[in-house]
């Protein structure tokens, strides 16, 4: 069984990989993700914002 870390994308990043590391360690689809972060940071009253910059902060990078 491989164990998956959760890490910030290098490849595929709009601002710092978040979204896409996140999308990486579900399977999900990269866009899917993006939008649903947009809409639930303007529907939180861009609280997504902190946490975004906080995730920034603790996820490592990704190495290739």
């Amino acid at each position: 069984m491989e164990s998956k870390k959760l890490t910030r994308s290098s490849s595929n990043k709009m601002i710092a990989g978040v979204c896409a590391g996140i999308a990486n360690y579900f399977g999900w689809d990269v866009s899917m993700v993006r939008i649903i972060y947009s809409l639930a940071t303007i529907f939180t009253i861009f609280s997504g914002v902190i946490i975004y910059i906080i995730l920034w902060i603790i996820m490592p990078e990704q190495r290739n």
